[in-house]
């Protein structure tokens, strides 16, 4: 028999974390690519990242060729993939990164990853579409607060982390992402509680 599922997160209903969305709309448009691994983990944050930015898409897939980009990003933007600029060796170089054509936040597209760092580049392998968008790469990468995954190297985030810095990076504003952060806190808490000790 199946557990009850809460029909917004979709998660089990006693590990809902709808209580967590707090929405917080971007100021450019916010496309996940989320590996099909990723999709029912239950430590996995790209959902509360979803459902926390009005009007952001979430796709679920492995593989995006040309034809597949082109329809999940119709209208004219300036795209960028939240990566890090080195690690694409074996892959095409992606194009660079026209910095200013990131001063206007509601013109740019940020595509974002949700994958572990294994299966981010076996994404990106897969689909020379991707690698070919400029990198946005952070700044200033803050204090992870995701306890709950082991990171494979210091400094490395959530999806949710990763893409709030991003924004703020963008927008020039890190305090507006601070609630959402804060929720974050009490979904990796709530996660916590369903571990073993």
């Amino acid at each position: 028999m199946q557990r009850p599922t809460c029909p917004h997160c979709l998660r089990p209903q006693s590990a809902c974390i709808c209580g967590f969305v707090t929405p917080t709309p971007p100021a450019c448009d916010v496309l996940i690519l989320q590996h099909p691994l990723e999709q029912h983990h239950a430590k996995n944050s790209a959902r509360l990242l979803h459902l926390s930015l009005p009007g952001s898409r979430l796709v679920v897939g492995e593989v995006f060729d040309d034809t597949a980009l082109q329809t999940l990003m119709p209208e004219p933007r300036y795209t960028v993939l939240l990566y890090p600029p080195t690690g694409y060796e074996g892959h095409a170089a992606p194009e660079p990164l026209d910095a200013a054509q990131l001063s206007d936040p509601h013109k740019v597209r940020l595509v974002v990853l949700d994958a572990t760092w294994r299966k981010s580049r076996k994404m990106l392998h897969v689909s020379p579409a991707l690698q070919r968008l400029p990198r946005l790469n952070l700044e200033e990468v803050p204090a992870p607060r995701y306890a709950i995954r082991k990171a494979h190297k210091p400094g490395q985030l959530s999806t949710l982390e990763a893409t709030c810095a991003a924004l703020a990076q963008l927008e020039g504003d890190a305090a507006r992402w601070e609630p959402l952060l804060a929720a974050f806190d009490g979904f990796v808490a709530q996660q916590q509680e369903f571990m073993p000790n």
